[in-house]
Order: structure tokens, then sequence, then C-alpha cells
């Protein structure tokens, strides 16, 4: 007589099953790379996927043609689950959304396991416009998380790390104007605006004297002129802002506005700096959720620890003052000197060890996420970690 499966099992043996088809998608999106709200490839191969698999689909959700809604189960807790699927120009999955994409639906399948037969809702969110898009704050703003209890997702870097410190960031884009002339001829006639472009970037390198150890500037030139021998009369640039938290990077942002809009009166050019886009805040990873996560990892034979080292920025920060969340980074076979953000990692996002990790976190997501939904003891001590240490729940951005 055949013994029954635990609830663990059915939830690994879920997500061995998927992962041919699951490697077959990752190795698609890698192929297939798509900006920010530009998904509609990855979007359609993923929602047709979870549709095959049964789930309840809703495409397009949110206000985002390339969100998605994806549903199984029912009554409570409702638990989330996060895939994100958008690349970075020019190097495409240099950040491995490919992996996260999977992770994500890997771990609904296997929750649904766990939990057939019990009470509780699965909802994978197909999150578009990680990389600047703030697509998680839209969810948010949409009220995509009303009635959620908890949400989850991981993230590949070079090494493991079960609580990433991520900074909260700001975006902005700065302009000057000027008044042309010939750089030979009547050079005086001139105001250059891309002299004011430089002093201004060279104001922020000053300022990083006296800058936070956990603050960060960094910037391009994105308009710089026409001609060699045409004084420009506009130049602009584009800057990421990043502090520990959000009550220190208004501090910063206010900073480094006086730095750039110092170089116009300087030059005698009109400066303009503008606010980009939707503040992401810093992540508060909710510790009991978190830990849980840590002895499935290593009771699937690859132990990880509650690290809390700083290092870029992201949206589910945003989420993580809206439920309590986690965001695991997991290794994946790279040259940490070559992590995200290069073509290097690009490469290792493809590899076959990559998709054996990615498979081994989403189980290790799910077990945890069915720990949290069927131990009442656990789910209250979530709570009370996200009470306790989330200043604002519900509105991220009040600071």
């Amino acid at each position: 007589m055949n013994r029954e499966l635990t609830p663990y099992e059915r939830i690994d043996r879920a997500i061995d099953d998927a992962s041919g088809d699951l490697r077959a998608i990752s190795l698609d999106l890698h192929a297939n790379p798509e900006l920010n709200f530009e998904e509609v490839h990855a979007h359609q191969v993923l929602t047709d996927y979870l549709d095959r698999e049964g789930f309840e689909v809703v495409r397009g959700a949110y206000t985002m043609p390339t969100a998605f809604k994806a549903v199984a189960g029912s009554g409570g807790p409702t638990l989330a689950v996060l895939s994100e699927y958008d690349a970075l120009p020019g190097i495409g999955h240099a950040c491995g959304h490919n992996l996260i994409a999977i992770a994500g639906i890997g771990a609904g399948l296997g929750l649904r396991a766990g939990l057939e037969g019990m009470p509780g809702t699965v909802v994978i969110l197909g999150s578009p416009a990680e990389e600047g898009g703030a697509g998680k704050q839209v969810l948010i703003e949409q009220r995509a998380f009303d009635g959620v209890d908890a949400a989850f997702m991981a993230h590949p870097s070079p090494r493991d790390n079960a609580s990433p410190k991520v900074q909260a960031i700001q975006q902005l884009k700065v302009e000057y104007h000027g008044r042309n002339a010939h750089a030979a001829a009547m050079p005086w006639q001139g105001i250059n605006a891309l002299d004011a472009l430089v002093m201004g970037y060279n104001a922020i390198s000053v300022l990083r004297q006296q800058m936070k150890p956990s603050d960060r500037v960094h910037g391009i030139f994105t308009d710089a002129g026409l001609k060699p021998n045409i004084i420009p009369d506009y130049a602009a640039g584009e800057y990421y802002v990043r502090s520990a938290t959000m009550p220190e990077l208004a501090e910063l942002m206010e900073r480094v506005k006086a730095a750039l809009e110092s170089a116009g009166p300087a030059t005698g050019c009109r400066a303009e700096v503008t606010w980009v886009g939707r503040p992401y805040t810093d992540m508060i990873t909710n510790e009991p959720f978190a830990q849980r996560y840590c002895d499935h990892m290593a009771e699937l034979g690859h132990p990880v620890g509650l690290e809390h080292w700083m290092g870029g920025s992201t949206d589910m920060g945003n989420v993580s003052y809206v439920v309590p969340t986690i965001h695991p980074m997991f290794g994946i076979p790279c040259d940490p000197m070559n992590a995200n953000h290069t073509a290097p990692f690009t490469a290792a996002a493809a590899t076959p060890e990559a998709h054996e990790n990615t498979i081994r976190v989403a189980k290790a997501m799910a077990r945890a996420a069915y720990d949290l939904a069927t131990d009442a003891a656990l789910m209250a001590s979530v709570k009370s970690d996200f009470a306790e240490n989330v200043a604002n729940p519900g509105d991220p951005l009040s600071v």
C-alpha cells in the first residue's frame, strides 16, 4: 500500500514535476529580454502556463497591461508570491529576472499542492517593471495586497542572504538651459549648458565626502551637446539617489538637489531638477518568516543565514511596508566581482546550476509559506513582527 505523501513531499514533488517546464520558460524569457512595462512576451508565456496549470488567471491586471494575477485555493490565509520578468537595456537578464519569474511560479505550484484539501489561497502576482518602473508600488496603489496575509519572492545574486538590507531610492533628471553660440567665432555670446552639467556632476562628487557610508548617488549624462563647435544651450543627466531609510533619503535628496542647482548660477544657466517616478523604500524583512525559510533551506541541504549586507534597491521594499514580506537572495554560479547588472551575470542566469538553485529556493519558499498558512502561532509571530518593525503600515511613502 502506497504511503500518503506529507505536505512537504507534495510541495517538492509538484515543483520537481514542473522543473522541465520552468526551465524552458526561464530560457525563453532569457532569450527574449524585454524592458520595464514592455514585457508582452513574458506576460503571455507565464499566463498561458498558469492557465494550463489550472490557476484562475487575470491578464493585464491592476491597470498594467503586463501584470497578472493567478489564484488557486480558497479561504484564509492568503499568501502572495511575486514574479518579476523585466530585463535591462543592452545586457538583457543581467539581474536574473527570468529566474525570479520561475521561482515565483514554482513556489505557487508547490504551495497549492501542499495546501491541497485545506483552507488557504495562493496568489501569484506578475510584477512588471522592477527595473525603474516601480511596478509593485502600482500594485499597492491598486490595492493588490488587500486581504493578503504575507508576501514573498526570491532574487538571484552572487551569494545567499535571507535578509538583505536594500536601499531606498529616488530617481531624478537634471536639465540646464543656456544659449548657443559659435564656439570659435563668438564663444562669449554663449552660455554653456554642458559646463553646468559638468559642474553639477563635480558638485555631487565633492558632496560624497560628507555622505553616510550607506548613501549612494550615481548618474549619467544623457544630453551633452550636438557638435564641438556649437556651445550647447541644453544639457541633461539622470541620477539615482539612494540611502538606508526613507527619512535619510529625504534628507539626501535635498542636498543633491542643492548641489545640482548650484551649477546654474555659477555658469549663468537655468537649472531644473525633477524627481522622476515613484520612490522605492528600504526593505523590512519579516524575521520569523525569513527564519522559517532558512530552516527549510537547511533541510534541503543548503543552509543560509539572516545576514544584513546592503546593496541595490527593489520595489519589494514598498511591499514590505504593507504586508509581512521576505525577499531572500540566492546564489548562482558567478564571479562576485561580476555580479548583478553585468554581462557575465546575464550568462550565469541561463546556466543549469542557476536553475537547480532556483528550484531549491522555490521549494523552501513554498514550504515556509505552507507553515505560515497552517501554523497559527507562526502567523501570529509574523504579524507581531510586522506591527513592531514597520512604522507606517500601508503607507510606505508617508515619510
